[in-house]
């Protein structure tokens, strides 16, 4: 029974990493991002789709946490938390590099005016 059950979750985690979701994502992304002139916009947009793009990784990596957790594979769910770290870590790095991003285009802005 367990040996069926961590099979079947493996199975539906393979789907979930390599599935059609990755390839839609990249095909909105280069359309929409081909449509933005201002370079600006277009940093803000890239930084935006990486977010939401951790933000997918970061439910995946809970996920196969809990089911980890929930099999008894402790370590693999302690190796799979360290990876998880790592992306909390880019998330706040983006947002940081967002941040800037807004407050240099203000500041031109009212240097401007």
């Amino acid at each position: 029974m367990s040996d069926d059950i961590l099979a079947k979750l493996d199975h539906c985690f393979k789907l979930i990493l390599t599935g059609r979701l990755h390839e839609v994502f990249l095909e909105d992304f280069r359309r929409d991002l081909a449509e933005i002139q201002n370079p600006v916009a277009k940093r803000l947009f890239i930084l935006a789709k990486i977010n939401h793009l951790i933000h997918f990784r970061i439910v995946e990596y809970m996920t196969l946490i809990a089911a980890a957790d929930m099999t008894g594979h402790y370590a693999v769910g302690v190796l799979l938390e360290s990876c998880l770290a790592e992306e909390l870590a880019f998330v706040e790095r983006t947002k940081r590099l967002i941040r800037k991003t807004v407050e240099g285009k203000i500041a031109e802005a009212v240097r401007a005016a």
